[in-house]
């Protein structure tokens, strides 16, 4: 048996590059390229204000899902309302008098600290009223200030504005109570001051103040009117209006707390939109945020923001947790663990934020993993879409769409670039065809069609039996069953293929009589031989660094060629070699005829054909004739002969050339 011949370079070549690990390990260097890259960008847009916005958008989403309850011993809201405005009788602002009248009112009812977020930084109208009020102020009261940034194009200013000096030189202080917005107007951060007006009345009414970091975010605990809200009319006479010990030992805040715009669209005056907002869509007065800020510097539930180099690890986390969910494969699968993923992000800020009191956002981690994810999905898809292109295009030449569709839908079937399969090879040639050609040597068009007739018929008939075309040979077509796909019916499929080959000739030349009749010239008989063998095979790609074609190789292939060849000199149109006929033995009826020793070869081959099954009755008495022959026994006298060839039409030609050659 003859080696098979070498692979040439590029066939090898593109069996590595086609080989699965190679596959597998290009996917995973895309995959840390593509990780590289939504990290670098992540963590650049991380600096970004649309970024820092989302971040903080996320943070009002995550910080009021389940805020922690309010504390016993906050401040308590004295509401400069409408009610009050209607009992008092009078228009804003009032008299300073009557804030006299609420100061001392909320001394004898036994507040422990009280806060003014009224600013007085201008003498009234009625200056007895200032000394009134002047006269009841001492350290237990804190008055409002405020502090205001004025950009103009040559320079950025403070401005900070306090209460009248006599109203300070009485002991009470002064807070700053201006807050600091974020980028969408929302209020989410403690302010930074020193001297706040929430600080400051922590500091009198003896609370410990825990060290904010800067830009601290504010905890809040509800929606507007959260904290105990009285309103000022009702503490001018808690006597009357509350119940007993309302005020003992509470720090109480007194502001603007007006219901007539609560919405974030009508907007209203010193109230601001909170992390709340985006549930209940009302703002917070800033009486009520003072208290807030109170509540969390002095039991330390303001939340710290994690800072750039924690964001980024974050978001490095996220991609790799993406790139480890898709390291293998995207699809459902990948796309349900994805989804728990992106829960247990969220779950695990949320949990950082009540327990540690740190906000790391999870949009960063989250837009990383889904980059990666969908970046990785959207390349298989376009992999696998390529794939079934090239496919497609490589394969349509040689099979059926069926098995095309089915390589394209599972290309694990195939296995390109060159391996050792079991495969049944059939050659099939046009006898005579020097002969037309010479005939039709003026006519070249007619010649090709007449070619392009005979081919059609049988390559169809090939495709549609789950063959594969290797190639077509001037006049020869040569196929091949069981590559790429698996057919374990291989040999009894060729085998059908050659009898429906052989109808469909007679089928062409009962149209070219019928032609040949109707243009009153005589018709050519067309005939084919066909030779079919099975054996192991190298197929792959195989040909030159500038072209190639998916083919096989092998002795197995050389020993079909010559089959057909051998097929005229037996009187019958198929030969079949030894393993075709064993395989194909349950499905046809097989008759040995010879052991032959082809061209290349020195072991003997037994050939076999197929007959019909109505003849399959004397098929004993062929098998004694074939014996006979093989020990030599037989001669062109014996009675079989006769008896066969009229119980066998179909080996007529061949008991013919037998006796011929025995006399």
């Amino acid at each position: 048996m003859s080696k098979p011949a070498k692979k040439p370079l590029l066939a090898e070549n593109r069996t590595q590059n086609s080989t699965p690990a190679r596959r597998i390990r290009r996917r995973r260097l895309g995959l840390a390229a593509l990780i590289a890259l939504v990290i670098s960008a992540l963590a650049l847009a991380s600096f970004t204000s649309p970024f820092l916005l989302a971040e903080l958008r996320s943070f009002d989403y995550l910080s009021t899902l389940s805020p922690p309850p309010l504390p016993e011993d906050g401040p308590v809201i004295v509401a400069i309302d409408e009610p009050s405005m209607a009992e008092i009788g009078s228009q804003w602002p009032w008299p300073r008098a009557l804030h006299a009248r609420l100061i001392e009112a909320l001394r004898t009812a036994g507040a422990k600290a009280i806060g003014i977020d009224v600013i007085f930084a201008e003498s009234s109208a009625a200056p007895e009223n200032d000394i009134i009020l002047a006269d009841v102020l001492g350290p237990d009261v804190i008055l409002a200030g405020d502090e205001t940034l004025i950009e103009t194009p040559q320079a950025d200013q403070y401005v900070r504005t306090e209460p009248l000096a006599e109203f300070i030189a009485r002991g009470a202080r002064t807070g700053i109570a201006s807050v600091q917005l974020s980028g969408d107007g929302t209020l989410r951060q403690v302010p930074g001051y020193a001297d706040g007006f929430a600080a400051e009345l922590a500091g009198i009414s003896g609370r410990p103040r825990q060290p904010v970091p800067n830009a601290a975010l504010l905890q809040v605990f509800g929606p507007a009117r959260t904290y105990p809200t009285v309103s000022y009319y009702q503490a001018l006479d808690p006597g009357q209006f509350l119940p007993d010990g309302f005020f003992r030992d509470r720090v109480v805040i007194v502001g603007l707390s007006l219901q007539n715009a609560p919405t974030l669209k009508a907007g209203g005056a010193d109230s601001f939109a909170t992390p709340f907002t985006v549930k209940s869509n009302r703002l917070v007065a800033g009486v009520e945020i003072q208290a807030t800020i109170f509540d969390n510097i002095t039991h330390g539930l303001f939340i710290t923001k994690a800072g750039q180099a924690v964001v980024i690890a974050a978001i490095a986390l996220g991609a790799l947790l993406a790139g480890a969910v898709v390291f293998r494969a995207t699809g459902w699968p990948a796309a349900l663990v994805s989804l728990a993923v992106l829960a247990l992000l969220a779950a695990a800020s949320v949990t950082l934020l009540r327990l540690g009191h740190i906000f790391i956002s999870p949009i960063g981690p989250a837009l990383a993993y889904f980059s990666v994810a969908a970046g990785q999905t959207a390349l298989d898809y376009a992999t696998e879409r390529r794939s079934r292109r090239d496919i497609t295009r490589a394969f349509s030449r040689y099979l059926s769409p069926a098995l095309v569709a089915r390589l394209a839908d599972d290309p694990s079937q195939l296995k390109l670039g060159g391996e050792r399969r079991t495969l049944t090879i059939l050659f099939c040639d046009i006898r005579g065809f020097t002969t037309i050609s010479e005939a039709l040597k003026d006519d070249p068009e007619q010649l090709t069609t007449l070619i392009n007739r005979l081919l059609t018929p049988l390559s169809d008939i090939v495709l549609e039996s789950g063959g594969t075309i290797d190639k077509y040979i001037g006049d020869c077509l040569m196929a091949f069953w069981n590559a790429p796909l698996d057919d374990p019916r291989h040999a009894s499929h060729a085998v059908g293929a050659a009898l429906k080959m052989l109808d469909a000739i007679d089928d062409l030349n009962a149209e070219l009589q019928r032609e040949a009749a109707e243009a009153g010239i005589e018709a050519r008989v067309l005939k084919i031989g066909i030779g079919i063998n099975t054996g192991d095979c190298v197929v792959g790609n195989m040909g030159s660094a500038r072209r190639f074609d998916y083919s096989v190789l092998g002795d197995a292939v050389n020993l079909a060629s010559r089959l057909e060849g051998e097929s005229k000199n037996y009187g019958v149109p198929l030969l079949l070699g030894e393993q075709t006929a064993a395989l194909s033995a349950a499905d046809f009826t097989i008759a040995e005829l010879d052991s032959i020793t082809v061209k290349g070869r020195t072991a003997l081959s037994p050939v076999f054909t197929v007959l019909p099954a109505t003849e399959a009755g004397p098929l004993e008495t062929h098998r004694q004739l074939i014996s006979a022959k093989y020990a030599g026994h037989l001669n062109s006298g014996d009675e079989a002969f006769a008896q066969l060839e009229h119980a066998i039409p179909h080996l007529a030609g061949y008991y013919h050339l037998l006796r011929s050659r025995l006399s």
